[in-house]
C-alpha cells in the first residue's frame, strides 16, 4: 500500500483471461453476465479476481477500483458472493454517510458506470462468528 508491502487480511486470486477458472459453473457465469450486460458495457467480462474472507477478521479497508481504465472511464464490475453473508458498504469518495448492502450466498452486485470513480466500497472486519465468504468479481479487461 502507498509504494510499501503489506500483508492483504484476506486471500487473493487473480485469473487473466486466458486462464482456466477453478470451475466451469464460474465460466458458465461470466458468459451469461457478459450476454446479459453487453448492451450496457459495449465488452466482454474476461478477468476473475477471487477473494476468500475466512472469518470476521479477514475484510477490505475503503477503496474504488481505479487502476487501469477505471481512473478515467465508466466500466462495470459484476461481484457474485459465495458462503456466510458479509455486509458491503458503499460511501462517496471523500467521505460521508455510508449504504449498508447485505453479500450473502448467489447474491450478485454489480457496480459500474462511474460508480468506481465517485464511490468507495469495503468489507469490514467483524467480532462476530461468521463463516468464510468467497467473492468472485468479473471484469472487462483493463479494468482493476
Amino acid at each position: 500500500m502507498y509504494d510499501n508491502q503489506v500483508d492483504v487480511p484476506r486471500l487473493l486470486r487473480w485469473y487473466d483471461g486466458d486462464e482456466t477458472l477453478p470451475h466451469p459453473v464460474l465460466a458458465e457465469a461470466r458468459e451469461r453476465l457478459t450476454r446479459h450486460y453487453a448492451p450496457e458495457l459495449g465488452e466482454p467480462f474476461v478477468t476473475v479476481g477471487m477473494c476468500l474472507y475466512r472469518d470476521g477478521r479477514d475484510s477490505v479497508a475503503w477503496h474504488g477500483d481505479t487502476t487501469g481504465r477505471s481512473s478515467r472511464e465508466d466500466t462495470m464490475v459484476a461481484i457474485v458472493s459465495f458462503g456466510s453473508p458479509r455486509p458491503l458498504l458503499l460511501r462517496p469518495r471523500g467521505g460521508g454517510k455510508s449504504l449498508r448492502f447485505p453479500a450473502g450466498h448467489g447474491d450478485l452486485i454489480v457496480m459500474g458506470g462511474s460508480c468506481q470513480r465517485t464511490w468507495e466500497h469495503c468489507i469490514p472486519k467483524t467480532a462476530r462468528p461468521v463463516g468464510p465468504r468467497v467473492s468472485v468479481q468479473f471484469r472487462p479487461v483493463g479494468v482493476g
